[in-house]
């Protein structure tokens, strides 16, 4: 507003003038949120399983959510709590990050075909290109050693709890959780408490900001982009995790776009599609679910 024109306006007209450009802007936030809503939930009624979303704008603070703290498997997505658990230890000075590891296939006893297992026994790696193995390729007996090197499920679940994170659990190999474990697999958490652990990483909060910002560049080297990161400009820095297995699809990304840096988390549990084609049910729900947040808040605005 122009100095000349403010001249011939009362003060007391100015103050409502600017309230209400206050409440137009609050009502058209509301009103997108509302459409994304029932977007939302058009893909999730029809849904032959479960379905959890929790979505949110961290400029606006704007929320979405969908059966957001219900309980649902994590599948390798409990490899974001490895990972910040691994680090508290670096960060305590208990493992030292510059550290090299000698490989043995019987150090985690467990039968898989990622990229560790072409490793020979007695071959040298370093800690940070393991930690690189689970979570850019979600390498499992990479996570497993990780998992041994973070103190085990019991150090994991402590720091959750003593950070707030109260639902979320690791399961396997943990004393006393095998009832859980034959519910929910590896790890359990909500729709809510997973994009909570991201954005905690992302704020510098999560055991240190040094830690915070190795983390976080781990999570931005993603190599399973197909789903919920393929609705997402490649040009867009996006952190994510994923997770699958016969019955569940997830995902949690926080976006860095244009408009301001947003968060969700998407888990889908007794999916009927079991198939592991790109086709899976699963699968298309995270991508639609992720392109509806994008076209909503992360698409830079149409210039007038």
């Amino acid at each position: 507003m122009s100095q000349i024109f403010s001249k011939h306006i009362p003060a007391s007209m100015l103050l409502i003038f600017m309230l209400a450009g206050c409440a137009g802007t609050h009502q058209d936030l509301s009103r997108d949120v509302a459409q994304m809503e029932t977007s939302l939930q058009a893909l999730v009624d029809p849904f032959h399983g479960d379905v959890g979303i929790y979505a949110k704008n961290l400029k606006s603070g704007q929320e979405i959510a969908i059966n957001a703290d219900v309980l649902f498997p994590t599948a390798s997505m409990i490899k974001v709590p490895i990972l910040l658990t691994l680090f508290q230890k670096i960060q305590n000075g208990d493992i030292d990050y510059d550290s090299t590891f000698i490989w043995s296939a019987d150090l985690v006893n467990y039968s898989d075909d990622g990229i560790l297992s072409s490793f020979k026994d007695s071959s040298s790696i370093s800690l940070t290109k393991i930690i690189s193995l689970m979570i850019t390729y979600s390498d499992n007996l990479a996570s497993l050693w990780c998992q041994q090197l973070s103190g085990g499920g019991l150090e994991i679940n402590r720091w959750l709890d003593a950070n707030g994170f109260s639902q979320t659990r690791m399961n396997s190999r943990t004393p006393d959780r095998q009832d859980d474990w034959e519910s929910y697999g590896w790890g359990q958490t909500t729709p809510r408490e997973m994009a909570g652990l991201l954005t905690l990483i992302h704020e510098n909060k999560a055991v240190s900001p040094w830690a915070s910002e190795e983390m976080y560049r781990y999570l931005t080297r993603i190599y399973w982009d197909d789903e919920a990161l393929s609705a997402i400009p490649r040009t867009i820095q996006a952190a994510s995790k994923q997770g699958a297995v016969d019955a569940s699809r997830s995902e949690v990304v926080l976006v860095n776009a244009p408009r301001g840096d947003y968060v969700f988390c998407v888990i889908t549990k007794n999916q009927e599609d079991e198939s592991w084609a790109e086709d899976n049910a699963g699968f298309v729900l995270l991508r639609e679910v992720s392109q509806i947040l994008w076209e909503s808040w992360g698409r830079e605005a149409p210039k007038h």
